[in-house]
């Protein structure tokens, strides 16, 4: 096989040498999982078209200074990308597997798993969401593995490049270089579960909203912020006043995945868990680790955590019955599936 240049230019070497070093996207259904500090801190354009100035952000110690290419910077919806790759790779690294910030996927997945159209159109705008993630360059003090304070700066992703396409010119493989900040916040996992509707919201605000409610309500019944600071942590571009409306019409549309708005006086949003009872961590059905390498046995290349999740979300729904053996239970629901 020939080696196939991509969108970053140079040469990849033959598939049996490319392999090595990389790691395979392969993994089926696997949980959308987000990076912390990209959830609190606004990173990516709200904009729907090419952004092309600076954004800057300091709030409680933590500077961020988002400088955009030529094609302007990612969005929010360009972050897909990245979402299914910290997917990927959390999925791989509960599964005891190795892992690397030189990854290998299949476009179409990518598509698909994210929500996206899977039409030339579709393709062609990856093609751009590739460009305009390795072309915004941050620089920023955030502390991702715990360690010290760094001022640090990166592209979203260092490299991309197309490694196979159709005679057409459409993409079908893909290697990625993550930034190693990026990487170390999986490696310490810095990241959240997000909701499988994550990808079907279509207004950046929407999804920028979802983000701060998951990283600052979390498991918790509730949280209150003030209009003002939403905006400020959003990164919204829009004045007060307007920003105002959008959040109303969010709270009249009510269509946010797991949690529900509310607005209160004093120009406060309230931000409530959709779920009436709050399962406190570690509470629920215990399987044992024996029941989770057996169900990795019946269900290969699937992220076992998040069919365990969606079983106990199943169960929750159901009124948490009493299970005389979880491990059985559980183990006869994938034999369903």
């Amino acid at each position: 096989m020939t080696a196939i240049t991509g969108g970053q230019g140079g040469a990849w070497l033959p598939d049996g040498q490319a392999e090595r070093g990389f790691f395979i996207c392969d993994l089926l259904d696997v949980l959308p999982k987000d990076d912390m500090a990209s959830m609190e801190h606004p990173i990516f354009s709200l904009s729907t078209r090419p952004y092309r100035r600076i954004l800057s952000y300091a709030r409680n110690g933590t500077e961020i200074t988002v400088v955009p290419s030529v094609k302007g910077l990612a969005t929010l919806f360009d972050k897909d990308i990245l979402i299914y790759c910290i997917s990927q790779l959390m999925a791989a690294v509960n599964a005891g597997r190795e892992v690397s910030r030189h990854l290998r996927l299949t476009a179409h997945d990518l598509l698909v798993a994210t929500n996206r159209e899977t039409s030339g159109d579709g393709y062609a705008r990856l093609r751009e969401a590739f460009e305009r993630l390795a072309g915004t360059r941050i620089t920023t003090n955030i502390v991702t593995d715990g360690g010290a304070e760094v001022t640090t700066g990166f592209g979203l992703i260092e490299s991309w490049q197309i490694l196979r396409a159709t005679r057409g010119g459409r993409m079908v493989q893909v290697a990625i270089t993550l930034s190693d900040w990026l990487f170390r916040a999986v490696l310490s996992k810095s990241v959240l579960t997000l909701s499988r509707d994550y990808f079907r919201l279509r207004k950046p605000l929407e999804r920028r909203v979802y983000e701060l409610a998951r990283k600052h309500c979390g498991r918790q019944p509730e949280w209150r912020v003030s209009m003002a600071v939403l905006a400020e942590k959003s990164g919204s571009a829009s004045p007060l006043r307007v920003f105002r409306k959008m959040i109303r019409d969010m709270i009249a549309t009510d269509h946010l995945p797991d949690y529900a708005l509310r607005e209160e006086p004093g120009d406060i949003l309230l931000v409530s868990r959709r779920d009436a009872v709050i399962l406190a961590p570690g509470a629920g059905p215990v399987l044992k680790p024996a029941t989770i390498e057996a169900a990795r046995a019946m269900m290969p290349g699937w992220d076992i955590y998040a069919l365990e999740s969606d079983w106990r979300e199943m169960w929750n729904r159901s009124g948490r019955p009493r299970l005389r053996s979880a491990d059985a239970a559980f183990l006869g629901w994938l034999k369903k599936r």
